[in-house]
């Protein structure tokens, strides 16, 4: 790879660009079974640590390769795979509520598509019904089915106002999410402090007085 390559993918991955709003997957993607893939990750992380120089003999380290192969797969990468998506059933809003509903301090855990380290944060959601409603935990299942794959929050904060709105079946969806990025704390300007803040706002949100309520619940709730 020549020079010019290199900076250009350091200075994408430094500024969190996202080529694309849709996750960057292959089509053959799912073609391969989980076992598979978990027997493959385990062995190519082995000799990940072989040349990192560390002795794969010692009684800490020898089912590492096995841990991680099974933790992407099975847990932090699970959002991956569309068989994994939330099932939504939606009910009618027999109560007749009108107003929105907010549902703050959704914790997740991602990792930047760019280093593959954490990003850990809180979303806050709402919405205005359009005559169903859904449970409110299936929300936050949402958030973190879009959080279990390598991420560019940008990217993240749409694809969940999108899934909302149509699981919903509601155009009136509101998503604000802060995280901290490791890649920004644990390395390159290593500051610790700072947070990234993204929103999409949809419908009746986009409207400055009904925006402007839902973030001023969320000053009063926090």
């Amino acid at each position: 790879m020549s020079n010019t390559k290199e900076t250009d993918y350091e200075q994408m991955g430094d500024n969190h660009l996202s080529s694309s709003m849709e996750t960057p997957i292959r089509p053959d993607a799912f073609e391969m079974d989980d076992d598979l893939k978990i027997e493959l990750i385990e062995k190519h992380f082995k000799e990940i640590m072989y040349v990192l120089g560390l002795d794969l003999d010692d009684d800490s380290l020898k089912g590492t390769p096995n841990r991680v192969a099974k933790m992407y797969v099975k847990e932090i990468f699970s959002g991956l795979n569309p068989a994994n998506k939330p099932e939504v059933t939606l009910f009618e809003n027999k109560y007749k509520y009108k107003e929105m509903l907010v549902e703050k301090d959704i914790s997740f855990n991602s990792n930047c598509e760019h280093h593959f380290v954490p990003i850990i944060g809180k979303a806050h959601v709402a919405y205005i019904s359009h005559g169903k409603v859904v449970g409110l935990s299936k929300i936050n299942r949402i958030v973190n089915y879009f959080a279990k794959r390598p991420q560019v929050q940008e990217r993240m904060t749409v694809q969940i106002a999108n899934e909302l709105k149509e699981a919903l079946q509601t155009p009136d969806v509101a998503v604000v999410i802060e995280a901290s990025h490791l890649c920004v704390s644990s390395r390159g300007i290593k500051d610790a402090t700072s947070k990234t803040v993204t929103s999409e706002f949809t419908g009746k949100f986009q409207d400055c007085q009904t925006r402007n309520e839902f973030l001023k619940y969320l000053e009063k709730l926090s």
